[in-house]
Formats: C-alpha cells, sequence, structure tokens
C-alpha cells in the first residue's frame, strides 16, 4: 500500500478544495430532520452538484459512470469534504455506498444502465430491505417469500430498519424463492419500485427522536423477474457483495468526522479547563491513535478493492468491529469534557452520542463481525 501522493492527486486536492470553497456558501440552509421531503430534496441537490462539477461516484468504475479516480484520489475526496463542512450523502446513501456498487459489480448491462445514471445525478434514493422483525441478526433466516408467476415474483413477508423507505423510489429487497433449499440458498436480490401496489410503509423512532428507519410490509408486491439482480437462489453471494461494500468502504467519511469531532473535544478541554485532567488526555490521545489507525485500515482496505475488482474483502468486518467501539468511546469522551452540555437533547453532542449507540448494531452486529473475523480470516471452526 503506497500512502503516498502522486503530484497529479495533490492537483486533485487542490483543484477539489477551490471548488468546494466556491460552492458551499451558496448552499440553502438545511431541512429540519424531520422534515423528509425537504431532507431528500437537499439530499439530491448536493448529489447533483457533484454529478455537474465531474465529483459523482468518483470511486466508481468508468464503465458504471463512475471516474474510475484511484483509491488515494477516493480517500481525498473525502477528507476534503469533510473537513470542508460539506453535506454527507444522506438519503442518497444506499444508492451510492451500497446498491449502486453492487449493481455495478454484479448487475447486467441493461440493469447498470437503467439504476446507476439516476443514483449518480441525484433523481433517486434507494432503501435497504434486508433486515426481518423475526431473524435478528441471522440474515439468512430471512421469511420474505417471492412466488414466481410469469414474468414477475409476488412477494409477501416485512422487513424492518428499512433506511429512508418514507423518500425511497427502489428498494434493495432480499426475498425467499425457494423455500425448501437451505437457508443460505434459495435467496434472490431484487430491485424492488417502492411505488408498487402492496406496499405499506410505517416509520421507526429512534431514540435520538428521528425516523429515518421504518417497517415495510408487502401484500403481494409485483416485482419484475428482470429486476433481479444476479441468478435466482444466488442471492446470499450478491449480498455478500453488498454487505462488503456497507462494512469495508461505506463509514469512510465517517473516520474523517470522526477525527474532526475529536479535534474539537481537544480545543474544548483546554478552554473550559478540562485539559489538566491528566486521564482525561490520556484517553483523548489513546482516541487520537485509534482513529489514526482505523484511517490507515482505511486506506489498506480501499485499496485491497481496487486489486480485487473493485469489491472491499473481509478487512471490512475487522474496521467495522473497531470502528463502532472507538466512535461509542468517542462520545462517552465528549460526555466527560462538554459535563452538564453533554446531556442538552436539543445539542449535536447529545444526538451525535445517542447515534453512535446503534454502530455496534448496524450493517451486521460486533457478534456478526466477529464470527467472521474468526471464521473468514483467522480460520477458526464454526461455533456450535
Amino acid at each position: 500500500m503506497d500512502l503516498s501522493c502522486t503530484p497529479e492527486e495533490e492537483e486533485f486536492r487542490a483543484r477539489l478544495r477551490e471548488w468546494l470553497a466556491k460552492v458551499l456558501p451558496g448552499l440553502p440552509p438545511k431541512p429540519s430532520p424531520d422534515d423528509w421531503p425537504g431532507r431528500r430534496a437537499y439530499d439530491l441537490g448536493w448529489q447533483r452538484m457533484l454529478y455537474d462539477a465531474g465529483y459523482a461516484g468518483l470511486h466508481w468504475p468508468a464503465d458504471a459512470g463512475g471516474r474510475g479516480a484511484t483509491p488515494t484520489q477516493h480517500l481525498i475526496f473525502l477528507e476534503e469534504t469533510e473537513n470542508a463542512g460539506a453535506p454527507y450523502v444522506g438519503a442518497n446513501f444506499v444508492g451510492l455506498l451500497h446498491a449502486g456498487p453492487t449493481i455495478a459489480a454484479e448487475g447486467n448491462a441493461g440493469q447498470r444502465a437503467r439504476w446507476l445514471p439516476p443514483v449518480l445525478r441525484g433523481e433517486e434514493v434507494w432503501c435497504q430491505g434486508f433486515s426481518e422483525p423475526d431473524a435478528g441478526s441471522d440474515l439468512a433466516a430471512l421469511r420474505t417469500r417471492a412466488r414466481r408467476d410469469g414474468d414477475d415474483y409476488v412477494v409477501s413477508g416485512s422487513k424492518i430498519w428499512t433506511s429512508h423507505a418514507e423518500v425511497a423510489d427502489w428498494c434493495e429487497l432480499l426475498v425467499r424463492t425457494d423455500a425448501k433449499a437451505p437457508k443460505h440458498r434459495g435467496i434472490s436480490w431484487l430491485a424492488m419500485p417502492m411505488d408498487a401496489p402492496g406496499i405499506t410503509i410505517r416509520p421507526l423512532r429512534t431514540l435520538a427522536g428521528s425516523t429515518e428507519f421504518a417497517e415495510v410490509f408487502l401484500d403481494d408486491v409485483r416485482v419484475p423477474v428482470a429486476n433481479r439482480v444476479g441468478e435466482e437462489n444466488d442471492g446470499w453471494r450478491v449480498t455478500m457483495v453488498t454487505l462488503s461494500f456497507e462494512r469495508g468502504t461505506a463509514f469512510v467519511g465517517e473516520v474523517v468526522a470522526c477525527r474532526r469531532v475529536l479535534g474539537e473535544l481537544a480545543r474544548e478541554a483546554r478552554k473550559n479547563g478540562r485539559w489538566d485532567d491528566a486521564v482525561l488526555r490520556r484517553r483523548l490521545g489513546r482516541l487520537n491513535a485509534e482513529f489514526r489507525a482505523l484511517w490507515r485500515l482505511t486506506q489498506w482496505n480501499v485499496s485491497e478493492s481496487e486489486r480485487s475488482g473493485g469489491v472491499p474483502g473481509v478487512g471490512g468486518s475487522v474496521f467495522k468491529l473497531r470502528y463502532s467501539r472507538a466512535r461509542q468511546d468517542l462520545y462517552d469522551a465528549a460526555a466527560d469534557v462538554l459535563g452538564p452540555e453533554a446531556l442538552d437533547l436539543d445539542s449535536r453532542w447529545t444526538l451525535d452520542r445517542l447515534s453512535s449507540l446503534s454502530y455496534t448494531i448496524a450493517a451486521g452486529t460486533s457478534q456478526i463481525q466477529r464470527n467472521i473475523v474468526a471464521e473468514r480470516i483467522l480460520g477458526l471452526p464454526k461455533g456450535r
């Protein structure tokens, strides 16, 4: 892994900084967290600006509509946009970070042409329909069934923790197409239009008070067979591609954000006198080392993804496992630095701390990640 930047990459950084300095002051105010139509419009508007400037899908392969940028350029983009305070992908995150890369890797030419350009142009939002109420962390135990009827699948069942379902146009949906097959087989990956008859959406309110998740109920929803990505009953393999993106590269920008937050905490501790506490200084120093190490691991994962044809490997589970814990440690430290302010329900610190609690569950629980590391990296026998 070469961590140095070429002159061309430094030139890319300079151009990006110049563009961000020009466009960010002109952005409209961010909508209220509860205004989902407004948030969708804001996030899609930013995505369109990236597209028009040539920065959309920077790390996507050129034949999928991206720029085919180097891993280092991708990381430079994430560093510079985060440090400049640019909008996060927001409602676009499933399409840009999970579904889109999966379709780019596994979809046929028609699917790539239909679904990838609208994601990059900021025209369509995707949600994720993987988890189910009765499956827990055992994703392969899903029960939502898809019965073949001519050129359609007829889908019935329910999903939970469906991110941004209330504003999504499409859903990356896992269904069981062979009820008699072993649970890791007989699964298919479908792209379901969210305006299809038979879909009911019920938003879920999180601990932080937001409603970015929802329950989705499917009652004989017809999904064209042409919307299946990969072969019928090969959905588990396709899903592993999706999850490798979700765990391996989707959190990359957040590492940069955590390093920025840590710097803010150190400055605040110096202002309010908490810096005199040697235990707190050691704690912040350890977190600084932790996030520097995570950034190096990120660089390795992104480089490994490039060498493996664009699909991250199981090293993403190592990253996800450690990052989830480090993020929680960061906001626990923030509570020590800020004192009573950290308990203010209207404070961004409080909301971010509450949100951090979900990271050991989201994208596969820490227990699942430990199993993957043990079995697929260390070669240990499967637990009984």
